[in-house]
């Protein structure tokens, strides 16, 4: 397995970090180190709002299994469980009131384990009760009642240490792969990354539908937006052109092109923001 690197602490697919700081508590746990080599973290969320409040997220290329309790949400009382298949457009959020939200986000590759029957492209763009994913399902209500983070986080251990995830040789391929587009900013196209590899991109595709979720194409596309989006919203002055060609594109205008299909808003109006 891949080292172990802890929660991320950057902001990357958070569209506007500080604003939604601002109105969440907002928290990444540790997972026991027995599903460390699966899983990217935990995240807590929990707020208590005046006004109604919408983050926007532009999803990485991982599963998560969501445990979430707020207005207009199943049984708002009991909380409610889902596994949420890899976004392929931006997630918008609406919040108001008092809520919570505990979340494990999987590793891109680290899901199967979990769930080795079919392939992770089954789950793509859907969202679907736990039930209908894992026997047995979890009760919410272990998860979401506790108060420090620390009981929810043994919670969602004790879960999924239960699930006894399967090593795969050929998940750890996976994660090894989308880990290092994700760190190496020289590996801008599939053929490439299959030439390395000794693959065909053909080959390379099937792995990742199997145990990705979506295509190398697409992995390498949303981490060039999730960068794009965490230099406009952390550097007062981005020169658009210079970072379009250091994350491969030919010219600025199809930085500027998926840029904005992705989040809805040109980089440049992000920035003034």
């Amino acid at each position: 397995m891949a080292g172990h690197r802890g929660p991320r602490r950057d902001t990357r697919g958070i569209v506007d970090a500080p604003d939604l700081f601002a109105h969440v508590q907002f928290r990444r746990r540790e997972p026991a180190p027995a599903l460390r080599p699966y899983l990217e973290h935990y995240w807590l969320i929990d707020w208590d709002l005046s006004q109604p409040y919408a983050s926007h997220v532009v999803p990485h290329p991982s599963v998560n299994l969501v445990f979430e309790r707020y207005a207009g949400c199943g049984d708002e009382e009991a909380g409610y469980a889902e596994v949420a298949g890899i976004g392929l457009e931006l997630f918008t959020q609406k919040l108001e009131g008092r809520g919570r939200v505990c979340g494990v986000q999987f590793r891109p590759g680290g899901f199967r384990p979990f769930a080795p029957g079919p392939p992770v492209s089954r789950w793509t763009g859907r969202r679907l009760p736990v039930a209908e994913v894992f026997a047995p399902p979890a009760p919410p209500s272990a998860v979401l009642d506790p108060e420090a983070g620390e009981d929810r986080v043994a919670a969602l251990d004790a879960y999924l240490l239960a699930l006894g995830p399967e090593p795969d040789p050929r998940a750890e391929r996976a994660m090894a792969l989308v880990d290092l587009v994700r760190t190496d900013r020289t590996v801008l196209r599939v053929d490439a990354l299959a030439r390395a590899e000794g693959v065909s991109a053909r080959s390379l595709q099937r792995l990742f539908a199997a145990y990705v979720g979506v295509g190398p194409k697409w992995v390498i596309l949303r981490y060039r937006i999730h960068e794009a989006l965490e230099r406009a919203g952390s550097e007062p002055a981005v020169d658009w052109a210079a970072l379009a060609a250091d994350l491969g594109y030919s010219d600025q205008a199809h930085l500027v092109r998926d840029f904005t299909a992705t989040i809805g808003v040109p980089p440049t109006a992000l920035g003034a923001r």
